[in-house]
């Protein structure tokens, strides 16, 4: 089964942000259980774990079909010490959020290694930060989502993932999750059933589709290889819809969250929809009229 959905807002609590994924047709979706942009969140409250719990079993949303993101300021792989403890402090804090909430999964960007240290240094501490997370957390999947590449961003060859994940010491707690819009920015072509099917099979082959967790459905602005993030509609960008149809059926995603990240919240419903018509042979490609 596919479970499809979006990034939804959490304004007002984590409980609205089921009722929102339930309002555009979802069964799955991604929040943050914090301001994204901010170090320090306010702490869950009971009544606000309770909400968050009681609206998942009322609208039918279990664990495995919730995928959270992590904030953007985090930066496991950071140069510098202080950085870097500061980071994983605050990594440390989202899982324990996820815990409280009963979530299994945390989707989060690996790091950078801003020009001041190797690649292989900075993916090491990567790993480094993952193990020192999972010692003090049980039961959270920690989700490494791959980049397009932007600036000294690593994780956008499946390489790199494979080299974080080889140096973590519990690999039933580490994962990936491939965001379309990054992973064409970085070189991977998509653009053809054939070339889409073929990424799959070399994440396969490289990191292993036992690793996979979930997936971000976006189309791209940013031109092939361009290591530019820019996320588009589906179907208005430079991959085109040919890649998510043949993703659709694709039974190898079947059981993880797929989770656009699309620019137009307006369209969510609309390209849920079509999304998962596509599961059929006999259904038109064409969306947004």
């Amino acid at each position: 089964m596919k479970y499809i959905g979006a990034h939804v807002s959490a304004a007002g609590g984590a409980d609205q942000a089921v009722i929102r994924a339930q309002e555009i047709g979802a069964n799955a979706f991604a929040l943050f259980t914090k301001n994204q942009r901010q170090w320090v969140g306010k702490p869950l409250t009971d009544e606000a774990i309770e909400a968050f719990r009681v609206a998942c079993e009322q609208h039918e949303f279990a664990p495995e079909q919730i995928l959270p993101h992590d904030s953007y300021l985090i930066n496991l792989g950071h140069p510098d010490p202080d950085g870097l403890k500061k980071s994983r402090a605050a990594f440390l804090d989202e899982f324990r959020r996820c815990e409280q909430l009963g979530l299994r999964l945390l989707n989060f960007h690996p790091g950078s290694h801003l020009r001041k240290i190797s690649e292989s240094e900075c993916l090491k501490r990567i790993a480094e930060s993952i193990n020192e997370v999972l010692i003090h957390t049980r039961g959270v999947t920690a989700v490494i989502e791959n980049t397009a590449g932007q600036g000294t961003n690593l994780g956008h060859r499946f390489e790199h993932l494979a080299e974080i994940i080889e140096q973590v010491d519990d690999k039933t707690r580490v994962g990936v999750c491939i965001d379309t819009c990054h992973a064409f920015a970085a070189g991977y072509e998509l653009r053809s059933a054939e070339t889409c099917t073929a990424m799959l099979n070399e994440f396969d082959t490289v990191v292993g589709m036992n690793h996979l967790r979930g997936m971000h459905l976006n189309d791209a602005k940013s031109a092939f290889a361009s290591r530019v993030d820019r996320h588009h509609s589906l179907g208005q960008g430079n991959i085109g819809l040919e890649a998510f149809t043949t993703l659709m059926r694709d039974t190898r995603l079947d059981g993880i969250p797929m989770i656009l990240e699309t620019i137009e919240p307006a369209l969510w419903s609309q390209e849920i929809s079509w999304l998962r018509a596509q599961q059929r042979s006999d259904t038109p490609d064409t969306l947004h009229g």
